[in-house]
């Protein structure tokens, strides 16, 4: 098996040079890559979660810096450590049911140990605790020390072998757990533009005229579910310049049967009136319900905000994220090469020679997202189902523990 660095340093230099194309790709090999250095990360007999944390932390935030404005990598480095602390929790818990099975199944007239098992109880969850939080003034005065995990009622060798063993076991099934539940993040991503499709005859009616802008695999296959429904529409498509994005989106939908009308960008407010509801993908959805989507398309919204027209984004679960727009370490945008608006031959008819300075006169700004605000948004459609714009918030605190969100900052303060 290749070394954790030597995958970690490749996948590092794919996010910096922009080699992954698209999000799901992005957090798909975002999860692989974390699910190996969770199987090659070495655990201690104590703090086993906090291991995986501070290993799953380190490489995170190294991805994270590499490239900030691909929000997807920071959701799946957050949600795998949501998945350790789970876990853990879960594992947990099931001890302190056992100790607690323990103690009723004991002899009643065993006035030796009494009040052993509570406190074994008590002590494993306060060792928990201690996992699965920083310290706080609370925890320092507790009763119970968090860094026991169980009390020493006794001396023997034997019990000593036994609780070794027992802390090894648990070490085991705590990786093995959470890489099965890796496993099932990575598959949820894979299958998300299927699971978003199978919605798709709940949206779209008979004879209804769709607007689309750019290209979007997820709008891809959810038309087409609903074409294979027997729905009869019409998809306009606005062409995303400067990359044109919207031209391989029209010559999918005409490949696999649908009609297809190619407008320009500028043509959006013409056609809008025409339209019966506007479906597009994103790039990520923040925690207040507004969309970082390919530029051109807060455009389309407040088209279809003005003509009452739905508009109803796409989007799996990896795109949803617990940070704010406003929050100073989310970087909203990023500015593409001018070469997609100019050739590079023609910027030396705007150069002022004549001042000897060679300073262009001509500046040529691209910007790949725009930022679409909540208020603009009529209908969110994930792989768990169809969310208003205002629960969203609430959707995203389930996938996230908030002690994670501290990943993100540390990340992009290093840059």
């Amino acid at each position: 098996m290749p070394d954790t660095q030597v995958l970690v340093n490749d996948f590092l230099n794919k996010l910096k040079k922009r080699k992954i194309e698209g999000s799901q790709a992005t957090a798909r090999q975002t999860a692989e890559l974390l699910r190996s250095v969770i199987s090659q990360q070495r655990v201690p007999y104590t703090n086993q979660a906090g291991a995986l944390i501070d290993a799953v932390k380190a490489v995170g935030e190294q991805l994270i810096a590499a490239n900030p404005v691909e929000l997807a990598v920071g959701n799946i480095v957050r949600r795998v450590l949501h998945i350790i602390r789970e876990e853990d929790l879960s594992l947990t818990t099931a001890a302190i049911g056992g100790l607690n099975l323990s103690a009723v199944s004991d002899d009643e007239n065993d006035d030796d140990r009494d009040g052993d098992s509570t406190l074994s109880a008590a002590a494993v969850a306060a060792a928990a605790r201690s996992t699965l939080r920083p310290p706080s003034l609370q925890t320092l005065l507790e009763d119970t020390p968090v860094s026991a995990a169980v009390p020493q009622t006794s001396s023997s060798g034997g019990d000593s072998e036994g609780k070794t063993a027992d802390k090894s076991s648990r070490s085991r099934k705590l990786k093995h757990d959470v890489i099965e539940a890796v496993n099932e993040l990575i598959q949820d991503i894979v299958t998300c533009h299927e699971q978003i499709a199978e919605q798709a005859v709940e949206h779209i009616h008979q004879n209804e005229v769709i607007l689309t802008l750019g290209s979007s695999r997820t709008v891809l296959e959810f038309l087409f579910a609903a074409k294979e429904k027997k729905r009869s529409f019409r998809v306009f498509v606005a062409e995303g310049a400067p990359r044109y994005q919207g031209h391989l989106l029209a010559k999918e939908l005409v490949a696999r049967g649908l009609q297809t009308t190619l407008i320009t960008d500028s043509a959006v407010f013409a056609m809008i009136s025409r339209v019966n509801m506007v479906i597009v993908g994103a790039h990520a959805v923040m925690a207040n319900g507004g969309v970082i989507a390919p530029v051109g398309m807060n455009l389309v919204a407040l088209a279809a905000q003005k003509h009452a027209v739905p508009f109803v984004v796409l989007a799996g679960s990896h795109k949803l994220c617990p940070l704010y727009p406003h929050n100073p370490e989310v970087l909203l945008n990023e500015l593409r090469s001018p070469s997609e608006l100019l050739d590079f031959g023609e910027f030396s008819d705007c150069m002022d020679f004549g001042s000897g300075s060679g300073s262009p006169l001509l500046h040529v700004v691209n910007p790949a997202f725009d930022y679409v605000p909540p208020k603009l948004v009529s209908l969110f459609i994930t792989d768990t189902g169809g969310h208003n714009p205002s629960y969203m918030y609430r959707l995203i605190a389930d996938y996230y523990s908030a002690d994670d969100l501290v990943v993100q900052r540390r990340a992009t303060a290093g840059n």
